[in-house]
C-alpha cells in the first residue's frame, strides 16, 4: 500500500457524493445511475452494523472506498440471489454473513493494495464467520483480488433487474485470506 493514502473509518452519509464519485470513475457510471445509487448507499447505512472505510489522500480526498453490513434474507440483493444459491444448496451463505455491498478505488489509485486493504480491514471488525459479495460475472482485477482473499463462486451467472451484465456471488470464510497465508 502506498504511504500517501490512509484507510481509516469513513463517515459514508456526509461523503457520499465523494463516494459516489469515486465509484463512477472505477465502474462507470451514468448521472442518472449516480442519483439512484445515492437513495441506495444512504438506505443501506440505516441498517444495524452498516459500516464504511475510506482510502483519503493527505489533503483529504477520498480515493477508496468499501462498504457493507450483516446480511439480511429480507435485504433486496438477498431476494434476488437466493434462488441462485438455493440451485446449488448454497442459500446458507445468506445466514451469518457480512455482505460487501460497493467496494471501488479510482483507477490513478488501484494496483497499489488499497482495495485489498479496505476489504480486509472492513471484515476483520465483522462478527459474522464469513462475507458474501457479488462482482460482475467476467474474469477481472476485481474478481483476481477477491479470489486472493479466500473468495469462491458460489453461483455465476446472477442476473439482477436493470443490470445489463451477469453478476457471480462470491462467498469467503473469514478472517480473509492475507499474502503468503
Amino acid at each position: 500500500m502506498t504511504d500517501e493514502v490512509v484507510i481509516g473509518p469513513l463517515d459514508l452519509a456526509a461523503r457520499v457524493d465523494d463516494a459516489l464519485r469515486v465509484q463512477a470513475l472505477a465502474f462507470g457510471l451514468s448521472d442518472d445511475e449516480i442519483a439512484v445509487r445515492r437513495q441506495i448507499v444512504l438506505r443501506h447505512l440505516t441498517h444495524p452494523g452498516a459500516r464504511a472505510l475510506g482510502a483519503t489522500t493527505r489533503d483529504g480526498r477520498l480515493v477508496g472506498f468499501v462498504y457493507g453490513m450483516p446480511n439480511d434474507r429480507a435485504h433486496w440483493w438477498s431476494t434476488v440471489v437466493e434462488p441462485y444459491l438455493r440451485g446449488w444448496d448454497l442459500d446458507g451463505w445468506l445466514d451469518d454473513s457480512f455482505v460487501i455491498t460497493e467496494l471501488h478505488v479510482r483507477p490513478g489509485y488501484q494496483n497499489r493494495g488499497l482495495g485489498r486493504a479496505l476489504i480486509t480491514t472492513v471484515t476483520d471488525a465483522a462478527a459474522e464467520p464469513r462475507s458474501i459479495l457479488s462482482a460482475i460475472d467476467t474474469e477481472s482485477p476485481a474478481r483476481a483480488l477477491y479470489r486472493s482473499l479466500g473468495y469462491t463462486d458460489l453461483a455465476r451467472n446472477v442476473l439482477f433487474p436493470s443490470a445489463p451484465k451477469p453478476y457471480a456471488v462470491m462467498g469467503a470464510p473469514l478472517p480473509l485470506r492475507r499474502p503468503g497465508g
